[in-house]
């Protein structure tokens, strides 16, 4: 699960990345960029139950 963890936080920064050169080379492919900030947004969303899976709270 952690390596798992690992690669979708890798992932989750290539797309970044990527949104990011393609915002700054002012792409007009709109609907491109759309795309890859929704699959950021799931990577996001599953980085963060794998992690609450991996650590889960502790009530002390």
């Amino acid at each position: 699960m952690r390596k798992r963890l690992a690669m979708l936080r890798v992932e989750h920064r290539d797309l970044d990345a990527a949104i990011d050169a393609l915002t700054a080379a002012g792409s007009q492919d709109q609907l491109q960029i759309a795309r890859l900030k929704k699959r950021k947004l799931a990577l996001k969303d599953q980085i963060a139950m794998l992690e609450d899976y991996l650590v889960p709270d502790i009530i002390a």
